[in-house]
């Protein structure tokens, strides 16, 4: 057993239900009525016993595909922009059909980056769900794909709905999807790699076995799954990875029954959502190696990063980008926005290079291991 045992919602606690589009659509496109019936009626019966509920759903894109003659999900922005714009409309609308059948009333919201990022923004979101839910509807939540182009972007609605579960305040993200949870190694690659029914701690090792990209319909797969689950046990919420196929799935697992695989929140951690979104918003462009004084300085005496201990980067990063920052053992303890481009920060030499001073704030800073340093392998 883990370090804490699964939660059991009850009356008054927030659970964040994400599901995906390979859980939803069919092969010509279109939303499966009988699967959306099925998540909904799930939804009205925990919905019943006072556990407020929010949905963040995929799907738009790939229920704009048939009608528009696409073949597949396309790579240009406007033709998933144009996908997203017939396709939400269909998808909320057979959404509200089935939540009617059990008293329910759906409600759209749609998100950018930017509803996250910016404060007032971030209390207008959060103060709508907060006032839907208690007028008792099923807040339905998706980014806004018709206008969201690459630098406001969320990248996928995993990492959606764990910003979301911040948001709102929850105390569970549930993530539906065609897996029966996470594998010690990629089933695909490994058929008997056995299911991880708990995971205490998100390691470099979780992270491998969670595999490559999966379903050609979405965007996600498993290592998409990881990363959102690192955002939320950040954040203090629990997360749990399980097939969307299993009877009651989310009854079952409100009632705390062992389904999927559980990640266990990160005692003390409450992190904002501004913070959330410099640590796991965007992946990082490169990697800045410091030596121990300078992470001395930046996790124990929360200081900015200086110029004097970068000891070397890796990658090509403009300035305003994430990157990680990592010990001399290559650990990564902290991850924030660079204040030079790649180009600059590779002639600095000390005090006496060309750049000097802050090369991150201690404002645009996360730090993601507060530990000891440990050498290269040592689990986290």
């Amino acid at each position: 057993m883990g370090i804490m045992s699964r939660p059991n919602l009850v009356a008054g606690d927030r659970l964040i239900v994400k599901i995906g589009s390979a859980s939803l659509v069919a092969g010509a496109g279109l939303p499966e009525d009988s699967r959306l019936e099925r998540l909904c009626a799930d939804l009205a019966a925990v919905r019943a016993a006072g556990i407020e509920v929010v949905l963040v759903s995929s799907g738009a894109i790939a229920a704009g595909l048939g009608p528009l003659g696409l073949p597949g999900r396309p790579a240009d922005i406007p033709s998933l922009q144009a996908a997203a714009a017939v396709g939400q409309g269909r998808l909320l609308a057979r959404y509200d059909t089935a939540l009617r059948s059990h008293g329910l009333t759906g409600a759209q919201i749609l998100l950018t980056r930017h509803d996250v990022t910016d404060r007032q923004r971030y209390l207008n979101a959060r103060n709508t769900i907060d006032r839907l839910l208690a007028l008792g509807a099923v807040p339905i939540v998706n980014e806004n794909d018709t206008v969201a182009v690459d630098e406001i972007r969320f990248g996928d609605n995993d990492r959606l709905a764990a910003l979301v579960a911040n948001l709102a305040g929850a105390r569970l993200l549930l993530l539906l999807t065609d897996a029966d949870g996470l594998h010690a190694a990629d089933p695909r690659k490994s058929p008997g790699a056995p299911l991880l029914s708990e995971v205490e701690r998100i390691t470099p090792d979780i992270e491998r076995a969670a595999g490559g990209r999966g379903s050609a319909l979405g965007s996600g797969g498993m290592a998409s799954k990881i990363a959102a689950a690192w955002v939320a046990t950040f954040s203090g919420v629990g997360a749990i990875v399980a097939n969307a196929e299993e009877p009651n799935v989310v009854q079952r697992i409100a009632g705390g029954e062992a389904l999927g695989t559980f990640f266990h929140p990160r005692s003390g951690r409450k992190a904002s959502a501004r913070r959330l979104w410099i640590a796991f918003g965007q992946p990082p462009r490169g990697t800045i190696t410091v030596d121990d004084g300078a992470r001395r300085a930046v996790v124990v005496d929360k200081r900015s990063l200086l110029a004097v201990g970068v000891s070397d980067i890796d990658g090509s990063f403009d300035a305003g980008d994430p990157v990680d920052v990592q010990d001399p053992q290559k650990r990564v303890f902290a991850r924030g926005l660079i204040r030079y481009s790649s180009a600059a920060l590779k002639v600095v030499e000390g005090d006496s290079g060309p750049v000097r001073g802050e090369v991150i704030h201690r404002d645009q800073l996360v730090i993601l291991d507060d530990g000891p340093s440990q050498p290269e392998g040592t689990p986290s």
